[in-house]
């Protein structure tokens, strides 16, 4: 048996690579045009972009898979916009908050379609389920971690119960850009921005003492 070369390693990785964007490409143009996720069949993805049932099942578990995937890289843009936060809030105060939030925003308005298909399937399907939780805890992490450092530095009261507090801002919130989003058409992004960002400074951040 002949060895296998690194050419030929690198030219199975580079089509395998290509497979799965190509499917998760198809899957995404296919939610942003207003499709629910439900709807969607593996067959109607297999025909959309042109790939076997073999194929797509060697590149991926199931449908839930490749919406697992396809968000995760959405998963990473946010939380690296939250983790420019630490050790401390972010500069500016509120408006540096509002300035944070308008950026959430526009990437989920860019990506509404996937991000839709992923609160919708969270509700029935355990594999999204477990991969919204925990996008959602690892924001609320950051956030506790935060609201700590700023009490221990005298910014934050101390009698804010940060682990409470961080879990209403940071689900509470996730609920509210979700249906500001579905009712907005962008026009009121800066406002909403903006009030998010006074809630979340001057209801935790900044409470005044008790």
């Amino acid at each position: 048996m002949r060895p296998v070369t690194r050419r030929q390693v690198d030219h199975h990785a580079a089509r395998s690579a290509a497979t799965r964007a190509q499917v998760t490409s198809t899957t995404a143009r296919l939610l942003e045009s207003g499709e629910t996720f439900s709807e969607i069949s593996v067959q109607r993805i297999l025909e959309e972009a042109g790939v076997s049932r073999a194929t797509f099942y060697a590149h991926f578990r199931n449908k839930s898979d490749v919406l697992v995937r396809l968000t995760d890289e959405l998963r990473g843009s946010l939380l690296e916009l939250a983790s420019q936060w630490e050790p401390g809030a972010p500069e500016g105060g509120a408006d540096g908050f509002a300035r944070f939030f308008e950026n959430v925003i526009a990437i989920h308005r860019a990506h509404q379609g996937v991000l839709t298909a992923v609160r919708e399937a969270a509700s029935y399907d355990t594999e999204v389920g477990d991969f919204y939780t925990a996008d959602l805890e690892g924001f609320e992490e950051t956030v506790l971690r935060v609201l700590r450092s700023e009490q221990a530095a005298g910014s934050t009261p101390p009698d804010v119960d940060a682990t409470a507090a961080g879990r209403v801002i940071v689900w509470g919130g996730s609920q509210a850009i979700a249906h500001h989003i579905a009712v907005d058409d962008g026009s009121g992004d800066v406002d909403f921005a903006r009030e998010l960002a006074q809630i979340w400074w001057h209801g935790a951040f900044r409470r005044p003492a008790g």
